[in-house]
């Protein structure tokens, strides 16, 4: 079944995974390679996946997963899978990162122009 990969604010806010990989030397491409395979594995695979973005500081230093799931217990179901923890792990070789969930307390969208 299809999901609406929709933003929320209401009635239900959209959670969100924010993933910050701080690249060690020289493996920023290696970083977002790991975290891309990572993200396609759950995508394919868990009902909790909404969508992704993976983006890349223009520096070279850091890779940023921001993910919106269906719930914070969704963050469990994708740690308690030995394939996902393992494919998460192999991070660590190439980098350091935190990782937090968000629920959306505020929704800004830009102002229309009045002519």
């Amino acid at each position: 079944m299809p999901h609406n990969a929709a933003f929320q604010l209401a009635p239900q806010p959209t959670v969100f995974v924010v993933n910050v990989i701080h690249a060690h030397p020289g493996k920023q491409e290696e970083a977002f390679a790991i975290i891309q395979d990572v993200v396609h594995y759950v995508a394919e695979r868990k009902a909790g996946f909404l969508w992704s973005t993976l983006s890349k500081s223009t520096d070279g230093k850091t890779v940023v997963n921001i993910e919106a799931i269906q719930g914070a217990g969704n963050v469990d179901e994708f740690f308690s899978d030995p394939v996902f923890a393992e494919k998460f792990k192999a991070l660590d070789a190439v980098s350091t990162s935190e990782f937090h969930v968000y629920e959306v307390g505020d929704l800004v969208l830009p102002a229309l122009n009045a002519a």
